[in-house]
C-alpha cells in the first residue's frame, strides 16, 4: 500500500507553497544534509558547505546521465547548530517524502536534497524511461531518510489502486510499488505520433498498475515552451 510519509529525520520546514515554495532545514550539531548544486538560498555561518562526488563513479555517472550534476553540495552543521535554506530551479512546489523500506523514482530534474541514508542514482529503464524527451535514465532514490523534490507547478498526490494513467511530462515522481509502461496516446494519427515521439514527448503517457502513490505536477514546461514561443525577440531585417 500507499506510505504516507509522516516520518522525519530531519527537522524542516516547507513555506510559500505552492508557487514559489522554499525548503528550510534546521540541523542539529555535527548532522548534514546534501543538496543539488545552486539550491541554497541562504545559510548560518555555523554551516560548512562543502562541494564534490558523492556514492562513487557508477551512481555519480547514472546521476549524470539522468540530468543532475555530478557535483553534490554537502552542508554540515560543523560549529553548532544552524539552519539552511534551498530553493529549486523552477517555480512551484516542493516536497518531503520519507524514505523507509522502498525507493522512490523521480523524474529529471526534480531532486532538490536529501538527509544522510539516502542514495541516489540515475535507472536505466530502456525505452519505456522515456518520458517525454527528458531521458533514458530515471534517478532512483532508495535507503531510509529523507528525500525533498520538486515540481514545475504544485503537486498533486494521486493514490493509484489498479490502473491509471498520466500524460508523461506531469510526472514527478512515484513509489516503486507501482508497475509502469510508457505507450503513445490512443487515437493519435501514426505521423503525428513520430513527430510526438521526437519533437518534446506530447502524445506519451505512461500506464501505471498495482498498489502505490503517483505524484503529478500541475503544469508541463513543454506546453509552455510552445505557448511562450511566437512571443520571442526576433531579429528585424
Amino acid at each position: 500500500m500507499s506510505q504516507t510519509p509522516t516520518q522525519s529525520t530531519l527537522n524542516h520546514r516547507i513555506t510559500m507553497r505552492p508557487h514559489f515554495s522554499l525548503l528550510t532545514v534546521q540541523l542539529d550539531p555535527g548532522q548534514k544534509v546534501y543538496a543539488e548544486p545552486s539550491a541554497m538560498v541562504s545559510m548560518d555561518a555555523t554551516i560548512d558547505l562543502k562541494a564534490g562526488l558523492k556514492g562513487g563513479f557508477s551512481k555519480t555517472i547514472g546521476r549524470m546521465l539522468g540530468g543532475e550534476s555530478i557535483i553534490i553540495n554537502t552542508f554540515t552543521a560543523a560549529r553548532g547548530a544552524g539552519e539552511v535554506t534551498f530553493a529549486p530551479g523552477t517555480p512551484g512546489d516542493i516536497l518531503h517524502y520519507h524514505l523507509q523500506g522502498r525507493s522512490l523514482m523521480l523524474q529529471r530534474g526534480a531532486f532538490l536534497a536529501y538527509s544522510d541514508g539516502v542514495e541516489l542514482t540515475g535507472k536505466w529503464q530502456g525505452a519505456k524511461g522515456f518520458f517525454s524527451g527528458e531521458g533514458l535514465i530515471l534517478l532512483k532514490a532508495t535507503g531510509e531518510g529523507d528525500i525533498f523534490f520538486n515540481s514545475y507547478g504544485a503537486i498533486l498526490p494521486i493514490d493509484v489502486t489498479g490502473e491509471f494513467i498520466v500524460d508523461t511530462g506531469y510526472i514527478v515522481a512515484f513509489e516503486d510499488t507501482l508497475n509502469y509502461k510508457v505507450s503513445v496516446l490512443p487515437g493519435l494519427r501514426s505521423g503525428g505520433t513520430i513527430k510526438s515521439f521526437f519533437f518534446g514527448g506530447e502524445g506519451l503517457v505512461c500506464r501505471f498498475s498495482g498498489h502505490g502513490k503517483v505524484w503529478v505536477q500541475t503544469r508541463c514546461v513543454y506546453p509552455f515552451l510552445t505557448w511562450i514561443y511566437p512571443f520571442r525577440p526576433s531579429k528585424s531585417k
